[in-house]
């Protein structure tokens, strides 16, 4: 070979990157800054750069996941903190409208909600189920005396709130059972029919004990003899009296006519154990007896048609 031909033989070898030869011991590679690393080498030293490279992108993963799911976190709070907010302010302001005999328009929109929410979410249920408990309670600790004037007062519009003879339903209720229809229990009408049984099992109860119970209604007199019917229909039997009010009541205060039957029974020997109601009406003023009970109740507002 030419000295030409030697020359150009050492320029390619220097300028060559990698030089593959073959030895005894098998393939290895040569890089130009003289290092040499055999093919099982090589191969470990790729893998572990993608098993690097796979690490990182699993890593870049694993913190945007994370950092999503802690911004789901904080607007979980954040909306957790406004439902709060809105059922402190749905629960004074229900208060403040029974108290004050407000109108339907006047309840907030997301009072009617949480309501919807109340019944729906099994609360309502829940909590009607505990106050009966507690008045249970309470009687089986006490026995009517034998002179038969010991009496339990028990608010009959609530009973009769579930009563179908009341069809009509105001814009919020049709709202309600629409929101509601697609779960059991959901709607306005089968919490009322809830609420009827659940009244219904405590009033056997008191009565198969032997307390004279009393009920009293907001309804005018003439309603007297529809209203018997319809408790009678609805399995309420066997009350001891039925009071409703005299056409000199109807202008009166529902609270101040309330009391003043309750002062005309203790005058007249009655000895009022107990009032049970789910509105403060029948549970204010004098002569109560020994202890009140006041069933829950969803939202309150002043209509001519009974509701929960």
């Amino acid at each position: 070979m030419s000295a030409y031909g030697h020359q150009m033989e050492r320029e390619f070898s220097s300028q060559s990157l990698l030089s593959r030869e073959d030895t005894e011991s098998g393939s290895q590679y040569v890089l130009e800054s003289g290092f040499y690393m055999k093919s099982f080498a090589a191969t470990i030293f790729i893998a572990g750069l993608l098993i690097v490279g796979v690490l990182l992108v699993t890593l870049i993963v694993t913190l945007a996941v994370m950092l999503q799911s802690c911004e789901s976190r904080s607007k979980g709070v954040v909306e957790i903190e406004k439902a709060s907010d809105s059922y402190h302010y749905c629960k004074a302001f229900a208060l403040h409208g029974e108290l004050n005999s407000l109108e339907e328009p006047e309840i907030p929109p997301v009072c009617w909600n949480l309501a919807i929410h109340y019944i729906k979410g099994g609360e309502y249920e829940r909590d009607l189920n505990f106050t009966i408990s507690m008045i249970e309670s309470f009687f089986d600790t006490i026995s009517p005396s034998d002179n038969h004037l010991d009496a339990v007062l028990m608010d009959i519009d609530d009973i009769l709130a579930s009563n179908h003879t009341y069809s009509h339903q105001s814009m919020h209720q049709q709202q309600f059972n629409q929101y509601g229809s697609n779960k059991p229990s959901g709607s306005i009408e089968d919490a009322a029919n809830l609420k009827h049984w659940r009244i219904l099992e405590l009033y056997v109860k008191l009565k198969s004990r032997g307390w004279s119970l009393i009920l009293l209604s907001r309804k005018p007199e003439r309603q007297r003899n529809v209203t018997a019917e319809q408790l009678k229909a609805v399995g309420f039997n066997g009350w001891s009296s039925l009071i409703m009010r005299a056409d000199s009541e109807m202008e009166m205060e529902t609270w101040e006519y309330f009391r003043t039957r309750r002062t005309a029974m203790k005058e007249e020997g009655t000895q009022i154990i107990s009032v049970i109601s789910s509105q403060l009406d029948a549970l204010t003023g004098s002569s109560l007896g020994k202890r009140v009970f006041k069933l829950p109740k969803p939202l309150h507002y002043n209509s001519q048609t009974p509701t929960l």
